[in-house]
Order: C-alpha cells, then sequence, then structure tokens
C-alpha cells in the first residue's frame, strides 16, 4: 500500500451495522467497554509499579500485558467510536495501513507475552526455590524485548508486501477496522503469495505459542498433583487460574475463527471476533486478575485505603483541624 500508482487513496468501512438505532447501542456498548478496560489496565499498571509487594516477573510481565491490551483496544475502537457518532466512515490510506501494523503489533505481541507468562508460571511451580534466580530482572526485560521483536520479524514480510498492492475496483472494507482479509479481498493485484504468507504467519505464531502454553501447563499441573497437601495443590492452582482463563478467551477467539459454518458467514464471524478480542476481552482481562488474585486485591485496597487517609486529611487541613 502507499505507491504513486495506486488508484485508491482513501478506503470507506462498512462498520457492524446500517441500523441507526442498533449503531447507537453498538457506540454505548463499546465506549463502556472501552473506558473500563483503559480504566482496568491503567490500574493494574499503576498498582504493579507503586505496591512494593507487586515487584516479582509474574506482575512486571502483567504490567507489560495490561500496557499491550490498552494499545490494542486503542489502536481500533476509538476509530470506530469516531466514525458512529460523525457518521464519517472514510479512512484515509496511510491511517489504514498504520491501524493494520498495530492491529497486528500489539494483538501478536500478546501471544507471545501470554506463552511467556505460562513459562513464568511453570518456573514458579516447578522450580520454586530457583524462581527469583532464573525470573531476575535482566532476564524479564530481555523476554519482554524477544515477544516484542520477534513479533516485528514475523509481521514485517507480509505488511511490506501490502504496501505494493493496488486498489483500482473497489475502496469499500467489509469491516470495522482496517483487517487483512477484506484488504486482500478488495485489491486488484495478485494476492495469492500474499494470503500464503499470512496463513504460514498465523499458524506459526498460533503454533509456537499454543506449544509452550500447553507444555508449561502439563508441567505444572503433573507438578500439582504430586503435592501432598490439597492446600498446597489448590494455592498452586489458584496462581495459574487467572492466566489460564486469560489464555482460554484469547486462543479459544481465534480457533473461533477458523471453525466457520459457512464461506457466507465468513466475514460476519470475524466482526463478531474481533469485537470479542479489541473491545470484550480487554476489559474483562484486569477483572480476571483482580478478582482472582489476592495480592493484586490487597494492593488495590491498600491504594484505596491510601486515596482516602489522603482525602480525609486534605479536608481536616482546610477546616484547619489538627
Amino acid at each position: 500500500m502507499g505507491k504513486n500508482h495506486t488508484a485508491v487513496t482513501t478506503f470507506l468501512l462498512l462498520g457492524l451495522s446500517e441500523d441507526p438505532q442498533l449503531q447507537i447501542l453498538i457506540f454505548i456498548f463499546l465506549l463502556i467497554t472501552y473506558m473500563l478496560s483503559v480504566a482496568g489496565n491503567l490500574t493494574i499498571i499503576f498498582l504493579t509499579l507503586v505496591d512494593s509487594h507487586l515487584k516479582t516477573a509474574m506482575y512486571f510481565f502483567l504490567q507489560n500485558f495490561s500496557f499491550l491490551e490498552i494499545s490494542f483496544t486503542s489502536a481500533c475502537i476509538p476509530r470506530f467510536l469516531y466514525s458512529i457518532s460523525t457518521g464519517d466512515r472514510t479512512i484515509t490510506y496511510n491511517a489504514c495501513a498504520s491501524q493494520l501494523f498495530f492491529t497486528d503489533l500489539f494483538g501478536i505481541t500478546e501471544f507471545f507475552l501470554l506463552a511467556t507468562m505460562s513459562y513464568d508460571r511453570y518456573i514458579a511451580i516447578c522450580k520454586p526455590l530457583h524462581y527469583m534466580t532464573i525470573m531476575n530482572q535482566r532476564v524479564c526485560k530481555r523476554l519482554i524485548f524477544c515477544c516484542w521483536m520477534t513479533t516485528l520479524l514475523i509481521i514485517f514480510p507480509p505488511l511490506s508486501l501490502g504496501l505494493d498492492l493496488e486498489f483500482c475496483d473497489s475502496n469499500i472494507i467489509d469491516h470495522f477496522v482496517c483487517d487483512a482479509n477484506p484488504i486482500l479481498k478488495i485489491s486488484c493485484s495478485d494476492t495469492w503469495f500474499i494470503e500464503q504468507m499470512v496463513i504460514v504467519c498465523s499458524v506459526l505464531i498460533f503454533i509456537m505459542t499454543l506449544v509452550c502454553v500447553v507444555l508449561s501447563y502439563i508441567y505444572i499441573i503433573r507438578t500439582i498433583l504430586r503435592f501432598p497437601s490439597a492446600q498446597q495443590r489448590t494455592k498452586a492452582f489458584s496462581t495459574c487460574s487467572s492466566h489460564m482463563v486469560v489464555v482460554s478467551i484469547t486462543y479459544g477467539s481465534c480457533i473461533f475463527i477458523y471453525i466457520k459454518p459457512s464461506a457466507k458467514d465468513d466475514m460476519a464471524i470475524n466482526k463478531g471476533v474481533t469485537i470479542l478480542t479489541t473491545s470484550i476481552s480487554p476489559m474483562l482481562n484486569p477483572f480476571i486478575y483482580t478478582l482472582r488474585n489476592k495480592q493484586v486485591k490487597q494492593a488495590f485496597n491498600d491504594l484505596m485505603k491510601r486515596f482516602l487517609l489522603l482525602s480525609k486529611t486534605r479536608k481536616r487541613m482546610k477546616l484547619g483541624e489538627p
């Protein structure tokens, strides 16, 4: 995308519905989920930065995961909310290319980070005595760097080839975001090679990360079942439960894309899964991690107490009380 011979300079995003009343409901729903996801993930980032008890590798990865969730949902949802509120469905060629790049970058990096987090849980459960030594700060930073760099190396070839696509017959994208599949469908260039590359990259990412997650949890479950007491087993499972739920939602939604009832429903399912991954999942994940994690809940309660104490102190000072 982006050469001088390209006839199309703007695209038209069809969105989710033509019904004005349904569009209002979609706008309200997406606005609420977006605000909750940003607020929830920012809270986790803030707690992991200020609370001394949340300085382990697990919370460092969770902090980065929350950053990715905010970035991913922000790359898609605000632009669509603007489109619904103004009725302007056009998006420039460069804006579309940028959105595609950032959604791929943040979305795929999440998969590698989830795999890294499963490895972290494996070390914590299976090698607890060596956990602090193995998962030190330097190792954690290197793992995060590897997640980002691997994603860039994988997405660069298909995206760079996509910059050469020509659009001469149609500029209508049957989606609410700039997604690879609907863009390739409207191109008048030969897209066979890029399509195969996208499939190979998608399968490679999915298999690589899923194998890492599955192997980690096989070893984790095997180790937990050997624990002598039921209390120890419950405690060990609880440390992994939040991550397991998030992994299930993330991988489940991706599997659902490939289990399509018919080619006719292909785009409708694609849109539905995109809504799940770009708005609902980023909103649910902070709640999953806080509701199922005692340390995060305790950190949140401590923070609230500090804020209340601070506000009371300020009121007293204003009233001139000691």
